[in-house]
């Protein structure tokens, strides 16, 4: 059986045919799904080095290193000049020399000192004079005291005889009224003569008159030892009364002999400054500025007279960071430096393939800021880089870039994190501290 064909009309082939993509567009769309896919392993996989960035300038780590200002020692007029600027020079390479306003200065100070170091040593001589006096009269009122006190004991063996005396004599005038009352008593019976009796009134009259003379004796004995016991405060009063005076005399020797001393030390300064006129180099550098012109113009003590730069082997960079990114950085945190002056191409992200730039570590961040906000943080040099460029180009002063290391994340993390505004690190006590993906400074 035959088949018909569809009438022309019908065929719809022509119109499919001309509904077909073109092959532009296919390839266009292949190309923009792969890059989409590409861009997002990318976004994945491909890390980044997160950083804080910094600029600053090359220092010296020690402050008697770093630029110094040369002063002048004493008052006067610069009299020449023997270096200019940039000459560099040497500890104690003579500098510049000084001429005082008056041209006898130096006579007029030795005279003054001469004058009192006579004076000094006539206060010693007075000071050793009054110190022996002193002890020649402890000598003399000890001994004074020593001749009193034995007095004072003779008066008192006196007054110990008196009474002694006296007992005795009391002993003999009861003894002697006993012998009459037994004379009387004899007479009465005529056993004795009226001759006893009468001896016996005379014996009584006589014991009398010797206890009246013991009782006078121990009386001026008893003054006499109080006279003795007074002359030893006397004389202890007198000698004390004269050693005081001395001593007095003495402790003002002594302030006299300090004074002079002080006067002495101050000349012999004056005198030291005037012989350092000259003026020397307090270390190795290169003098950057002179501040002072030599002639005419009169120069005070502690007035700058010029800039030195010494010579240091050991610089550090000083940066600035700011105040919100402080707080993330550590001691030991390693550092990518550029100087100026010096060719290099930095990649923030991938400061492995960086040329030109150079490594350090954090060495102290400042404890406070600088008044501005920002935070001084010191970079040294580190030992597993490469080393630093010479002091030809690395001299202080040199601006420098700097970009502290911190965590390494996911690329779209780190646009995902610059597209919200989060900080590059989370405080470990902070929730969601622990990111996944990141992987902390410790790991790289």
């Amino acid at each position: 059986m035959a088949t018909h064909a569809p009438p022309a009309k019908y065929d719809a082939l022509p119109i499919l045919r001309t509904m077909r993509s073109p092959n532009a567009a296919l390839v266009l769309a292949r190309m923009i799904f792969l890059l989409v896919l590409i861009t997002a392993l990318v976004l994945i996989f491909v890390p980044w080095q997160q950083s804080i960035p910094g600029s600053g300038r090359v220092i010296a780590f020690a402050p008697v290193e770093r630029q110094q200002f040369i002063d002048a020692p004493v008052d006067g007029r610069i009299r020449d000049w023997k270096v200019v600027e940039g000459a560099r020079v040497r500890t104690g390479d003579l500098l510049l020399e000084l001429v005082d306003n008056d041209p006898n200065v130096v006579e007029s100070l030795r005279a003054q000192l001469i004058a009192e170091q006579a004076r000094l040593n006539q206060a010693i001589d007075q000071a050793t004079f009054l110190s022996n006096r002193i002890n020649q009269l402890q000598v003399s009122r000890n001994n004074a005291v020593d001749i009193a006190k034995a007095r004072v004991e003779i008066a008192e063996d006196q007054v110990r005889a008196a009474e002694q005396a006296l007992e005795a004599a009391k002993a003999s005038r009861v003894a002697a009224k006993q012998n009459i009352d037994r004379q009387k008593q004899l007479v009465a019976r005529g056993l004795t003569s009226i001759r006893n009796v009468e001896l016996a009134e005379a014996d009584i009259l006589r014991t009398a008159a010797e206890v009246e003379r013991s009782e006078a004796a121990l009386a001026a004995a008893r003054r006499e030892r109080i006279t003795r016991i007074a002359d030893v405060d006397k004389i202890l009063a007198d000698n004390e009364s004269t050693i005081d005076s001395a001593k007095a005399a003495y402790q003002s020797a002594l302030s006299t002999v300090e004074t002079a001393r002080a006067t002495i030390a101050s000349r012999e300064i004056a005198l030291n400054r005037q012989n350092t006129l000259q003026v020397t180099a307090p270390r190795d550098g290169t003098i950057f500025r002179i501040i002072a012109n030599q002639g005419g113009e009169f120069v005070k003590s502690g007035d700058s007279l010029a800039v030195l730069v010494p010579e240091t082997g050991y610089q550090v960079v000083e940066l600035y960071v700011s105040g919100n990114d402080m707080p993330l950085i550590n001691r030991g945190d390693l550092v990518r430096l550029q100087f100026e002056g010096w060719p290099a191409i930095q990649f923030v992200g991938w400061p492995s393939v960086a040329v030109g730039t150079f490594g350090g570590k954090v060495l102290l961040v400042d404890p406070t800021d600088n008044g501005t906000g920002q935070f001084r943080v010191l970079i040294e040099f580190d030992e597993t880089d490469d080393p630093w460029p010479s002091n030809t180009y690395l001299r202080q002063g040199v601006r420098a870039n700097g970009w502290v290391l911190l965590n390494q994340v996911p690329l779209g993390f780190e646009l995902w994190r610059q597209f919200n505004g989060f900080p590059p690190v989370i405080a470990p006590d902070e929730p969601g501290a622990g990111m996944r993906g990141a992987k902390s400074k410790g790991d790289k």
